[in-house]
């Protein structure tokens, strides 16, 4: 058993890819046209990590109701956890590519760790071994 994909709720499917692809370096899974459950056009876009078998799928909000949450999908929480070789390195990309970091990196008994937020708004852990 595994986990398959998870959805991120973005404003937008271009902007979310460059993001992901761009800055933290995705691959681009899937970028395929689709159809809403009531036959509007919508596009199936998944991302992950390289090397991961999890993938992100980028679903752009249909309404207001999911326009809502776009950056709060977890009540303000950080919510998402991405774990990485070169602490230094990934966090020193991402501060050149203008990715808001909420906290400085620190040490914590598990690990290096800075909060970011993603094109959406939500929290994410940048996490590096100590």
């Amino acid at each position: 058993m595994q986990v398959d994909l998870f959805t991120i709720v973005v404003a937008d499917y271009d902007p979310a890819i460059e993001f992901f692809t761009e800055v933290l370096g995705f691959e681009l899974v899937d970028d395929s046209p689709s159809l809403t459950n009531d036959g509007r056009p919508k596009r199936w876009v998944v991302v992950r990590p390289p090397g991961a078998q999890t993938g992100i799928l980028l679903a752009r909000a249909d309404g207001p109701e999911q326009a809502a949450v776009i950056g709060d999908q977890v009540a303000g929480r950080v919510g998402f956890f991405l774990r990485v070789d070169d602490f230094d390195a990934v966090h020193a990309r991402m501060t050149a590519a203008n990715v808001e970091f909420l906290t400085e990196p620190r040490t914590e008994p598990y690990g290096r760790i800075a909060v970011f937020r993603d094109i959406a708004g939500n929290k994410w852990d940048l996490l590096g071994p100590a």
